[in-house]
């Protein structure tokens, strides 16, 4: 009896120890990646005196808001906002809509060919961007795309993520919820969109998303056809309010940071709202 109750209390003190170091693990991991976001926060606070001084300070001895008050008297930071969400809403909404479409296709479609294909939309996931941007910005130029929103939206209306993701989800569905759709005379449009979506809500709700923060935070590719700052992105906008204190003496880093803060305000407000849908996402398509 003693050794059973001896052996007992080894167990739980190994499963507490485990669990203690997961805890400090998890913990530091989190540090680590939440650090630069605190910086970015305290930062945008600080007065430009206490920004240069050589020792950091981790808490502003003075919190001001007169970062914030001079990127937005200074820059058109709301245009670049305006402009970052004309372009994200319409990435978003071509890369769902065509991205659903292509998924049904690759996972309900009965026509030969269907899996070869879907190795060629998983062989773009391995090509980037920097490598077709050549014969794509060509292409732009001659039908004056240059400094436009289509030029912006277009060569990024289609993901080969978001078809392989939304193609895994739509697997889960069992086919004879679609057969019974048919029967009931929906066409292959209304089975999409009221039947498969519906029931892969967690996976649609993730990549739109997915979608919304990378066309948010895109820059290479609105750095290489826009030239006009009215036109500029708040990426390509926080990059120029670097590039006009470069010549000075001073880096205004807290204006720099200010603006930074502003940029990414509606990507955690996003991300916080739905988050559990991003992680049930990911759990559903992992389980095809």
């Amino acid at each position: 009896m003693g050794n059973a109750t001896s052996i007992n209390d080894s167990v739980k003190r190994r499963r507490r120890l485990i669990r203690a170091v997961q805890c400090a693990g998890a913990l530091a991991v989190t540090a680590v990646m939440v650090f630069p976001l605190y910086w970015m926060i305290i930062s945008s606070f600080k007065p430009t005196s206490e920004l240069t001084q050589a020792e950091p300070t981790f808490w502003p001895r003075t919190v001001t808001l007169e970062a914030y008050r001079l990127v937005t008297k200074n820059y058109p930071i709301f245009r670049y906002l305006l402009n970052t969400l004309i372009v994200t809403l319409g990435i978003v909404g071509i890369q769902t809509f065509f991205g659903i479409l292509a998924a049904y296709s690759f996972s309900k479609g009965q026509y030969r060919g269907k899996n070869i294909l879907f190795v060629f939309v998983l062989g773009a996931l391995m090509i980037p961007i920097q490598v077709t941007f050549v014969p794509i910005y060509v292409m732009l130029s001659r039908i004056s795309w240059l400094n436009t929103y289509m030029g912006l939206i277009v060569p990024e209306s289609l993901s080969a993520y978001t078809i392989f993701l939304l193609r895994q989800s739509f697997m889960t569905v069992d086919d004879s919820y679609i057969e019974a759709g048919k029967i009931d005379g929906m066409g292959i449009i209304r089975v999409i969109f009221r039947i498969l979506v519906p029931m892969c809500k967690p996976t649609v709700v993730t990549m739109v998303i997915l979608s919304f923060i990378n066309g948010w935070n895109a820059y290479f590719w609105p750095k290489m056809i826009i030239t006009r700052d009215e036109m500029r992105t708040i990426a390509l906008g926080i990059a120029e309010i670097r590039n006009s204190f470069l010549s000075m003496e001073v880096l205004n880093m807290n204006q720099i940071m200010a603006a930074s803060c502003i940029s990414v305000l509606p990507i955690l407000i996003l991300f916080l709202v739905f988050q559990k849908y991003i992680l049930s996402g990911f759990s559903k398509a992992a389980m095809k």
